[in-house]
């Protein structure tokens, strides 16, 4: 067994793991692999043992590696900050992006959807834990924000996504993915035309099984499957 597979076993176990604690479906989580700064190769190795879903922080990472792996069926994830002039690039190739932090950049993407014919899938960025280092709307204006979303014609909102604070004790966030899945349950409530809240995208390497357990259905792995990253590429 090559190490990158022992790394998705026991990436898959864990996920297998806390699905069974909580009383959830293993098919209810959707694990992305986060390949950025990873060579192509990882993640065709990655892909050989059965990952379809992964994610980049960059625009151009992203599409430089879309373009090389082409000919697989991967389906793309952007989870990085995304700027307005990288939105025509990203929307080209991202099945979902997950990093929407403002109704502005929410009308650029459904302007460029429009532009070529696709209805966008994205997710609200909120930063839960107020931390002035992250980006994402507040908690408080997550839900008018979504509701404003809602009447773009070329974007389809499917929930929200947030980046917890990096824990030595992973368990402290799991306040953070519950105060998620609160704030999506309540915009659900609100019965808005055009936005649906299914997807909850939390959980890193750090914590994903806590996530898991408060109603993940997208987590973010990287580290634990690529191996740790170096930034001098």
């Amino acid at each position: 067994m090559s190490e990158m597979e022992e790394n998705l076993r026991n990436v898959r176990m864990a996920i297998a793991e806390a699905c069974k604690a909580c009383g959830r479906a293993e098919s209810d989580v959707t694990l992305i692999a986060v390949s950025k700064t990873k060579p192509s190769s990882m993640i065709r190795e990655a892909y050989a043992c059965g990952v379809r879903d992964f994610g980049e922080n960059k625009v151009q990472e992203l599409c430089q590696k879309a373009e090389e792996l082409a000919d697989l069926d991967i389906t793309w994830h952007l989870i990085g900050h995304l700027q307005k002039n990288k939105v025509r690039k990203a929307v080209a190739v991202a099945a979902m992006i997950h990093s929407v932090d403002s109704l502005s950049l929410a009308e650029e993407i459904s302007k460029e959807a429009a532009r070529i014919g696709k209805v966008q899938d994205i997710l609200l960025e909120v930063n839960i834990a107020e931390e002035e280092s992250k980006f994402g709307l507040t908690a408080d204006d997550a839900p008018a924000v979504a509701a404003s979303v809602a009447a773009l014609p070329n974007v389809r909102l499917k929930g929200l996504m947030t980046v917890a604070p990096y824990t030595p004790t992973p368990d402290d966030n799991l306040a953070v993915f519950a105060r998620l899945r609160k704030l999506a349950v309540d915009i659900q409530a609100q019965n808005i035309d055009n936005v649906s809240m299914s997807c909850l995208s939390m959980g890193m390497s750090n914590d994903f099984p806590q996530a898991v357990a408060e109603g993940a259905t997208y987590v973010r792995v990287g580290s634990l499957i690529f191996g740790e990253r170096h930034y001098d590429i």
